[in-house]
């Protein structure tokens, strides 16, 4: 067995760990793995192109990139911070619960585009976790707004993840049966979305706990960041 493509791992975590271009590392990643599994170099841009093409679609998100810009410019995480501000008793724990259950319900329907990093995360998500924070225990500091930060992410993550495999249609599920019928294991895409609910109540009961033990360690979390004299208990 030719172990060489695998060099294009560590490209890939090297690149990345430096800092480097994303699409040049990802670029260089691939070559790397042609050219060490014998690829012809006309057959490797061949394929590339292939991908390339095959996948131009995805590209869509550039387009949504300059209409979030204008409207942070305009005040959109501003305004977000300060609608969830006046809910009464709306934790940031809460807030990203209510999220993923809306995030996991959208993406068991193939709604997985109802939601995601660059168009309600960042513009909408972690600002109204931050204002929620502010609403509850007053300023916070830069560590404390960094997780956050990770935390609204990470919930958009575990909802769609643990949600998409529910969706009969999904490339996952049918993936998943291609691989079990390659094996001489005949199953139905019917049944693996079934056998990922159970998954998906699990996941999100943990992340919905661990989401309520955020709530609680950040009064400890909002304290260790708050000068001396500004902490209460002083």
């Amino acid at each position: 067995m030719n172990y060489w493509p695998l060099l294009a791992v560590l490209v890939v975590v090297v690149g990345f760990m430096r800092r480097w271009n994303p699409v040049l590392v990802v670029m260089a990643a691939a070559v790397t793995a042609g050219l060490t599994a014998g690829m012809p170099p006309q057959q490797l841009l061949t394929e590339i192109g292939q991908g390339f093409v095959k996948n131009r679609y995805l590209l869509i998100i550039i387009l949504t990139l300059p209409v979030l810009g204008a409207l942070e410019r305009a005040g959109l995480r501003e305004h977000a911070q300060q609608w969830i501000a006046r809910r009464k008793g709306m934790t940031p724990g809460r807030l990203m619960t209510l999220y993923l259950a809306v995030r996991q319900s959208a993406a068991a329907m193939g709604l997985t585009s109802l939601g995601g990093h660059p168009q309600t995360v960042r513009p909408l998500l972690a600002p109204m976790a931050e204002g929620a924070a502010r609403a509850t225990h007053g300023a916070i500091g830069p560590k404390l707004r960094e997780r956050l930060r990770a935390m609204a992410a990470a919930t958009d993550n575990v909802g769609l993840f643990f949600g998409e495999d529910i969706f009969i249609a999904f490339g996952a599920v049918l993936l998943i049966q291609g691989l079990y019928a390659e094996n001489g294991i005949v199953m139905e895409p019917l049944h693996i979305a079934l056998w990922g609910i159970p998954t998906a109540i699990l996941a999100f009961a943990i992340h919905a706990w661990r989401l309520h033990r955020f709530d609680k360690r950040m009064v400890q979390a909002v304290s260790a960041e708050k000068p001396v004299g500004e902490r209460t208990d002083d």
